[in-house]
């Protein structure tokens, strides 16, 4: 999501729009105008909505323009429905970062997933709950439009049909959508969380490839993109969960590689000598120390291979670590969460992390490191204990 700009709020709650939702919104409404006959057809026979066709098509641009104002009103309902999450999820005590409507639909960005049971039930119903209400009152307000108003009776018809529909489609078990979730929380109720997202992330991408099947033989591409973005989105989050269990209680001190086995530059070498260096060592990157007057090594900067490749290579000579590294360090503590390394590094889009205490450099973490003692916790099947999990070697020390 970062494509996406603010364009309001609501309740405290910042709203966002992904810059794929600018592309989205003119196909809805050209499909929706497209289709207006058809649509029109079925409204008139399940609502006797008695809504004349030809006053919509008296100009070429009046579908579109009735599509346009459908389309808008679709996305108003669900951000009303990612409100439903939001406000519901604030009340359990869970800050919500934005609600951002994008290619999909809208996502509800929620700071931290509940783990109880009744929480995250009561928060993933919360959404089609609100869906339906939208759509009653669509209806309720359809009935009171006089019958001359023919855009407004179709806009308001279609809102109504719309709405009811989303609601239903997000109560399919399909994990993260709002029946995975709802499956996942009844799951909980008798098993670990961990375990009871895998199965209802395994639920979900199944249903991901039969929606996926479904609309490549409706050559229906909006629905084989859902299709994968749950697929995805469900395989992301069961692993995060899974990796969230599996560091319960893990420091990056547990993790990481200490000060004393780590490998340093001083920012005097040239690019060409740190690329030799990369190669040899089979490391990436680099903290840059500078040994002050007392003799006294001093942090002042990390130096990776994408520094070294922004200088062309008949220049390597000419250049030090110092022209390239990095001063602005991103770093955490010994005593911080795994899992809290592992955000940080996602949300800035880095790899590694030196590890500081004070003004001091005790260690650095990477992604390797991370990953590698996962697959160490994974493979002992849980049973390996905080004191007793091995450090691993230098294949976690600087990818």
């Amino acid at each position: 999501m970062m494509r996406s700009f603010r364009i309001g709020s609501l309740f405290g709650i910042p709203i966002k729009l992904d810059l794929t939702f600018l592309l989205i919104l003119p196909v809805f409404a050209y499909l929706i105008g497209n289709q207006i006959g058809p649509v029109i057809e079925i409204l008139n026979a399940s609502m006797d909505a008695g809504i004349d066709v030809a006053a919509l098509t008296t100009e070429w641009w009046l579908p579109y323009a009735v599509g346009l104002a459908a389309a808008i009103g679709l996305f108003v309902g669900v951000v009303l429905h990612e409100l439903g999450h939001s406000l519901t999820a604030q009340r359990y005590g869970f800050p919500i970062d934005s609600i951002t409507l994008w290619l999909f639909g809208g996502i509800a960005a929620l700071s931290e997933m509940p783990e109880d049971w009744r929480q995250e039930f009561t928060i993933a119903i919360a959404g089609p709950i609100v869906s339906v209400l939208v759509g009653v009152g669509s209806y309720a307000l359809f009935l009171f439009t006089p019958e001359s108003f023919d855009g407004a009776r179709f806009v308001l018809g279609y809102l109504a049909v719309l709405n009811v529909a989303l609601a239903v489609f997000n109560m399919l078990p399909a994990f993260p959508m709002d029946g995975g979730r709802i499956l996942r929380a009844l799951l909980a109720r008798s098993q670990p969380y961990a375990r009871a997202t895998q199965q209802a992330a395994s639920i979900g991408k199944l249903f991901a490839v039969f929606m996926g099947l479904f609309g490549l033989f409706a050559f229906n591409i909006i629905l084989i993109g859902v299709a994968f973005f749950v697929y995805i989105a469900a395989s992301s989050e069961a692993q995060q969960v899974t990796m969230k269990a599996a560091f319960q209680d893990v420091t990056v001190a547990d993790i990481m590689t200490p000060a004393e086995d780590l490998h340093t530059v001083s920012p005097d070498t040239t690019i060409s000598e740190l690329v030799q260096r990369m190669f040899a060592e089979r490391h990436t990157g680099y903290p840059v120390v500078e040994r002050d007057g007392w003799g006294d090594d001093r942090l002042i900067g990390l130096v990776t291979l994408d520094d070294a490749r922004e200088v062309d290579p008949v220049e390597r000579d000419a250049y030090e670590v110092d022209d390239v590294m990095t001063t602005d360090l991103e770093t955490i503590t010994p005593d911080s969460d795994a899992m809290t390394a592992i955000e940080r590094m996602q949300q800035n889009g880095i790899g590694r992390l030196l590890v500081v205490e004070g003004d001091d450099l005790v260690g650095l973490i990477t992604r390797t490191d991370l990953m590698t003692a996962f697959d160490i916790v994974q493979q002992s099947g849980g049973e390996v204990g905080l004191g007793e999990r091995p450090r691993p070697a230098s294949s976690m020390g600087q990818p």
